[in-house]
């Protein structure tokens, strides 16, 4: 793989037991070699970063440097992580795990840098230093390049990266996203790229693996992720929808419309989701965008929380973390993305839809120590509302709203 890592490595081993300190310059002067590589196509200047007598791994960088081939990059950097030191590493010659990071740009695309992390095993020969080996740590994604060659297709408003997938196919996600993202827009307003980048890999797994997961079965039934950490407002680092290419394409038109937009709208608002943002309201939101013009009645978009409330069990509080994990109960994490969707509704019809929006940016942005506390002080700043009073002004409009035809 070309992505690289961020923390320590903790192998260990024989090796070549010299006491020789590895040399921080020398090795990013290596790296700096292989990311000019990358971002002047020279696969010759990229193949002389790989170690000479690991014949096998150097075919394997041939196909993914050569993978890359069609990606627009603006940008491509490596970097040695700031602290810890190396460890050895068993095999002939001097060889040593290092951590390193990642950085590069789409161009058109990112206006921040994806940053990527796994770790890599170097080696020193006749006083070079080569890259030997990569991955093989738990948690860190692949790249989309590291599972094949890379199919583009440029929307108006999209960029879809595909492996193994038709070209049709690209195209018509490509028109689905360019759709989402006008639709993102006249929610949430202009402060934001108004692209997205979409990935769609080859098979659930590819997508489990482009996730850093252990397992493919928590998004078995999942349409489409966003990738992305949360960061401050304006500190947000770029974000990626990717497609689960066995589940998207069993959806409908709007279906897949829906999806698409709903992960746009997570795109849109990343740089104001913060750890103060509750679920409910940044999964509520993307829904409350993504069913905003449809049309569809409360009880066509919320068919489980409708089961509930008809059956004589209505919700009493506002779902939390642990409701919307993937891989629990369906019906159970269906519901909580339709409770969330009802309070966003909610905050819409009775305060106005640029109030949602004012509480979103409020919950995001204001000093607090915690979820609930930010939340709180958004609802009093912003709504003029006390928390357990909205609390049961949901519950009423969950009522009210589910027994409407």
């Amino acid at each position: 793989m070309l992505s690289c890592v961020l923390l320590a490595a903790t192998l260990t081993g024989c090796g070549d037991q010299s006491a020789e300190t590895p040399d921080r310059a020398d090795i990013q002067r290596m790296l700096d070699r292989r990311a000019a590589a990358v971002r002047d196509k020279d696969a010759a200047a990229f193949l002389a970063t790989v170690d000479p007598g690991t014949q096998g791994y150097r075919a394997g960088q041939r196909r993914v440097f050569g993978n890359l081939a069609k990606v627009p990059l603006r940008s491509w950097s490596y970097r040695l992580g700031e602290t810890g030191g190396f460890r050895p590493v068993a095999g002939p010659g001097h060889r040593i795990a290092a951590r390193v990071e990642l950085r590069y740009r789409i161009t058109g695309y990112d206006t921040v840098p994806v940053v990527s992390s796994q770790y890599l095993t170097l080696v020193r020969r006749s006083g070079h230093w080569y890259v030997a080996a990569d991955g093989g740590r738990r948690g860190a994604p692949q790249q989309l390049w590291d599972q094949g060659t890379v199919r583009v297709v440029r929307g108006r408003h999209s960029l879809v990266l595909g492996v193994g997938q038709d070209p049709t196919r690209l195209r018509a996600i490509a028109r689905t996203a360019d759709t989402a993202v006008p639709a993102v827009a006249g929610a949430w307003g202009e402060s934001w790229a108004g692209r997205v980048v979409v990935q769609v890999p080859s098979s659930l797994d590819r997508m489990a693996a482009l996730l850093g997961a252990d397992s493919a079965s928590g998004y078995r039934g999942i349409a489409a992720v966003t990738t992305g950490e949360v960061g401050g407002a304006g500190a947000a680092p770029a974000d990626r929808v990717i497609v689960n290419p066995e589940a998207y394409p069993v959806l409908g038109d709007l279906g897949r419309q829906v999806v698409m937009t709903h992960e746009a709208a997570h795109v849109a608002t990343r740089a104001y989701t913060t750890e103060s943002t509750p679920l409910w309201l940044s999964e509520g939101f993307a829904d409350w965008v993504a069913y905003r013009d449809t049309g569809r009645t409360p009880r066509d978009i919320a068919p489980e929380l409708a089961r509930a409330v008809d059956g004589g069990e209505p919700p009493l509080e506002l779902p939390r973390t642990e409701d919307f994990r993937f891989g629990t109960d369906p019906d159970a994490l269906a519901r909580a993305y339709e409770e969330g969707w009802l309070a966003c509704r909610m905050i819409a019809d009775r305060w106005g839809e640029q109030k949602l929006v004012d509480l979103y940016r409020a919950v995001g942005t204001g000093p607090a120590r915690d979820r609930t506390d930010a939340l709180n002080a958004a609802l009093l700043t912003v709504l003029r509302v006390e928390p357990g009073q909205f609390r049961l002004l949901w519950r009423a409009y969950v009522a009210q709203a589910l027994s409407e035809n």
